[in-house]
This record gives C-alpha cells, sequence and structure tokens, in this order.
C-alpha cells in the first residue's frame, strides 16, 4: 500500500539541452509502493525527465528529493547508490559480454555483497527463467524481448529503492510487450516502486496507480490512471479511441 510520504518529490524542475529548454517546471511525486507512469507521445521531454531524475542531465532549476534528501545535484553514480535504478531506453545491454556478466554488471557497487548478490541472481533467474537457460550466452544473440528482461533484471541487482524504467515497450512485438507489462506489474506487487516512462499510454495506464500526461516539456494533467484512461482528450490523443 503506497505511504503519505512521498519516496521521490520532485518540484518545479527545469531542464536545457543546450539553447532549448526540455523541461519547464515538472512537478510530481512517486510514493513508495506505486507504480506512476509517465505518458506522452515522441518529444514531449519523458527521456529528459528520467535523465534528469537519474543525475545525467542536470535541471536549471528546481529541487529533486528522494526519501526526504536532496538529490537535485547528485552525478549518476550517486544517484544510484541513493536507490535509484534506470533501465534505459533501448535496452544497452553489452552484446559481447554474457548474460550473466550483464546481470552481474547490475550489482558492481555491490560486489563486495556476495551472498546478496548470488541470493538476488537467483531469484533474477527465477523471474526470467530464459535468462538462466541462456547464462553463458552473449547477450547479443537474445531476442528484443529478452534483451528487456536483462536490462530489468541488471537494474534489480543494483537493489533499487526507485526503479525508473524508460519505454520498456519499444521495438517489441505486441505479444512481448504484454509479457513485459505483465513482469512490471508482477514486480510492483511484490513491492518494487516503479517511475514507467511510456509511449504505449494504454498498456502503461492499464497497469499504473496514477500517471502524468506530458507534452512538450510540461506536465498538462495528473490524475488516477483510472481517469486518464477515462479522459476523452486523454483517449482521442493517445489512445486512439
Amino acid at each position: 500500500m503506497p505511504s503519505d510520504e512521498p519516496l521521490l518529490d520532485v518540484e518545479n524542475i527545469c531542464t536545457r539541452y543546450g539553447p532549448i529548454q526540455a523541461l519547464h517546471d515538472i512537478s510530481l511525486s512517486v510514493h513508495p509502493g506505486e507504480l506512476v507512469a509517465i505518458v506522452g507521445a515522441n518529444g514531449a521531454g519523458k527521456t529528459t525527465l528520467l535523465h534528469t531524475l537519474s543525475g545525467i542531465l542536470r535541471a536549471e532549476r528546481g529541487s529533486i528529493r528522494f526519501d526526504g534528501q536532496e538529490i537535485t545535484r547528485l552525478p549518476p553514480h550517486q544517484v544510484v547508490k541513493s536507490g535509484i535504478c534506470q533501465v534505459p531506453e533501448g535496452r544497452q545491454v553489452f552484446p559481447p559480454l554474457s548474460v550473466e556478466d550483464n546481470l552481474r554488471l547490475g550489482a558492481y557497487s555491490l560486489r563486495r555483497e556476495k551472498d546478496w548478490v548470488e541470493q538476488q541472481l537467483a531469484g533474477i533467474y527465477q523471474l526470467f527463467p530464459i535468462l538462466q537457460e541462456k547464462a553463458g550466452q552473449s547477450a547479443g544473440t537474445l531476442s528484443g524481448g529478452q534483451q528487456q528482461m536483462l536490462a530489468i533484471g541488471r537494474a534489480l541487482l543494483g537493489r533499487p529503492r526507485l526503479l525508473l524504467l524508460d519505454e520498456p515497450s519499444m521495438g517489441l512485438a505486441p505479444l512481448l510487450v504484454e509479457e513485459i507489462f505483465r513482469v512490471i506489474q508482477g514486480l510492483n506487487e511484490k513491492g518494487v516502486t516503479i517511475l514507467l516512462v511510456e509511449q504505449n499510454a494504454r498498456a502503461a495506464l492499464g497497469i499504473a496507480d496514477r500517471g502524468y500526461v506530458l507534452e512538450t516539456g510540461k506536465v498538462v494533467l495528473s490524475a488516477s490512471a483510472a481517469q486518464l484512461l477515462a479522459d476523452e482528450a486523454v483517449r482521442k490523443a493517445y489512445l486512439g479511441y
């Protein structure tokens, strides 16, 4: 059950790409145990927002607080240490490395906790049996859906308190999209707090607790996922009916 106090609290974030202001006064929150979706068309600023939360891009102004601590100016490795792990758009696995080596990279900062890493690795293989079957194969031989599972598994080995997912359905066949979203929903049901950025608004809002709609770097709507799915403007713009 989501807590009253936000785990992630973002207030009036503005981010630039060179001379272009990509995010305009973005405010949002994610509570412990929630699955929150951010939906919008290509170019809306969804990935820029995740990069700002991850410390890859520096916010020009505004505040990002995680578990009560200010993280706005932290570099990416410190953001990861604080408990925020991102599954990037396009998966970005390391093709020459084996599946297991890719997974273990996710636990690099925790490599001294060997027992915990082995226990978590066993849990990832239980979650994604196909990864165990292919543990010794190079990651480049996996299908797109399997690579997405690998990228999610790698992030989970970073012991995230907040999991950021960037367009997990991108480039996947419809059946694989359903499978990936079932996995994401299952992770949330097990207690993983998730911020999901997704162009497939119907799929994302179908499993989310709440949602935000981004257009040209601004939050134009925020409500429960059920309310957004029922909103006529959202249906016409993002759901195709």
